[in-house]
């Protein structure tokens, strides 16, 4: 049975240029539409069973962050509900994964993919609850619908919260953090949820870049836009996902805003953002040590020690959105960023940091986001 390289499918992506030999597949990442980012892959490989099979991604040289392939390991699966890591290795601009599939199909990875379809399962399952409202705040590039998942009744004295995922569709983690953090968050019997919706409305957008997500895009849109550079100044045309949200931020208000991401290089979870912005407080400053005191305390996968340097005073990228939304609303606005790799400080060679792992994570956060909820 000869070898077969498939990616036309959901969040697939994947060039084969030579599959004849199983010890030397060739592969190729594509770009970005009308970008020149690359690193994310998804592609299912039939007809090798029980064969040692080496996969070479042979442009990874070239892809967005090419000091993320070092140490990174792909993930695979055979029913694309579980996803191993594998052994790969980095060497002169070449990512080669070798495995032996023990079915006669089975699919790669760059993260566990979060595909649409679960994306509208994980909607129509909330949605189920009495508490939710789901709306669609507009359509993408493509067509696909915004979602917003809100949680509680708006009143005079609650707050709003907000989270979103997946600005950039590679880094599927952020949706499996989502799932997590709703599971916990609609958990009747928690009583952190429940003292969370007593005093707040919480906003979900489970994924902002539905269009990247479906193309198989590591950090765009449909026009080639990168949404975490877009708040500033987002328009219908070229970022109607950054649009829509912000004008629905500016609608509600903000008290708080989570921006859920993954890092391509370094394996651990960590926070950043707003510390630039023109008119940052000491009560901004304050509530991030709260959230993150909150955060160390409720997840031992979480840590303070690793992450990005801080902006200098005045000096912070305006177009982010943490950035953009503390500056706009006086509020505690931080991005979250996750591991492709695996968390270095709790090491899991059979899964990395994984979707299980993540969703765990995200549940974490309702005790941060309750400890900085009455200041």
């Amino acid at each position: 049975m000869p070898l077969h390289i498939s990616s036309n499918f959901d969040s697939g992506n994947i060039v084969c240029q030579d599959a004849s030999d199983p010890g030397d597949i060739r592969l190729e990442i594509s770009k970005d539409n009308n970008s020149d980012f690359y690193m994310w892959f998804h592609f299912r490989l039939t007809g090798a069973k029980d064969t040692p099979v080496a996969m070479k991604i042979t442009n990874a040289g070239g892809a967005a962050y090419p000091k993320g392939w070092e140490g990174y390991q792909a993930v695979a699966s055979s029913d694309r509900e579980t996803w191993i890591r594998v052994p790969s290795s980095y060497a002169d601009g070449v990512l080669t994964i070798a495995h032996t599939p023990a079915a006669d199909s089975v699919w790669y990875a760059y993260f566990a993919p979060y595909s649409m379809e679960r994306h509208a399962d994980l909607l129509a399952r909330v949605q189920l609850d009495d508490r939710v409202s789901l709306d669609v705040l507009g359509e993408t590039l493509d067509g696909q619908a915004m979602d917003l998942v809100t949680i509680g009744e708006p009143g005079p004295e609650k707050q709003n919260f907000w989270a979103i995922a997946r600005q950039h569709p590679g880094e599927s983690m952020a949706e499996w953090w989502m799932e997590g953090f709703l599971a916990r968050l609609l958990e009747p019997s928690d009583r952190t949820a429940q003292a969370l919706l007593e005093r707040a409305v919480v906003h979900l957008v489970p994924n902002m870049n539905p269009d990247g997500s479906r193309r198989g895009h590591l950090r765009t849109n449909a026009a080639g836009a990168n949404l975490n550079r877009e708040w500033s100044e987002p328009a219908m045309d070229r970022s109607p996902e950054v649009f829509l949200v912000r004008q629905r931020m500016q609608e509600t208000g903000v008290d708080f805003c989570l921006d859920v991401h993954g890092d391509e290089a370094l394996p651990y979870n960590f926070l950043a953002g707003m510390m630039g912005i023109p008119s940052l407080s000491e009560r901004q400053k304050t509530l991030q040590e709260v959230f993150s005191g909150a955060l160390l305390t409720a997840s031992p996968d979480f840590q303070t020690k690793y992450g990005y340097p801080d902006a200098k005073p005045g000096k912070g990228n305006m177009t982010l959105c943490s950035n953009w939304v503390a500056e706009e609303f006086g509020c505690l606005a931080l991005t979250l960023e996750m591991p492709f790799k695996d968390n270095a400080d709790r090491p899991d060679a059979t899964f990395g940091w994984s979707p299980d792992r993540t969703k765990t994570f995200g549940a974490a956060h309702l005790d941060a986001m309750l400890a900085v909820l009455d200041a």
